[in-house]
């Protein structure tokens, strides 16, 4: 009896975990992997700028070398035609395609640069400040233009 009830249990459990998930190799799922590296690495330079976390030279570096390369990719993932899944990204991403891949080299711009304050030595918040936050404007703008919160 104690055998039927767990499994009756782990079946519905399981159930559960199947249903709105999204998969990881749909455009969706693989640009939502992108965002979520790009959000955790941008949290961490950021962090380290903010004090939150220590500084380390090497690892920002690091970090924005890994940004710059992940910030091209994420684009390939929107499908000309909006997927039916459902998504944070509104409706103008595929009406208005010129303004949402300009804000794309926007962000891809910013990167580049932040890679390059990271080489300059010594390590100087004065350079780097600048660099990380003109990252995070690009996120934002183009997050408050095509991003349904």
């Amino acid at each position: 009896m104690m055998l039927k009830r767990l499994s009756v249990v782990l079946l519905a459990c399981l159930s559960l975990s199947a249903c709105g998930g999204v998969d990881p190799n749909s455009p969706l799922g693989q640009r939502k992997a992108i965002f979520k590296q790009m959000l955790k690495i941008g949290e961490d330079l950021g962090g380290m700028l903010r004090g939150r976390i220590p500084f380390d030279g090497p690892k920002f570096v690091d970090g924005a070398v890994r940004l710059d390369a992940l910030s091209r990719e994420p684009w390939k993932h929107f499908p000309q035609v909006r997927e039916e899944d459902h998504t944070s990204a509104k409706d103008d991403v595929w009406q208005k395609q010129a303004r949402f891949q300009e804000m794309a080299r926007t962000l891809e711009g910013a990167t580049g640069e932040l890679v390059i304050a990271s080489k300059v030595q010594p390590y100087k918040i004065s350079n780097l400040g600048p660099a990380v936050q003109k990252v995070e404007d690009a996120c934002s703008a183009c997050h408050k233009e095509f991003r349904d919160h």
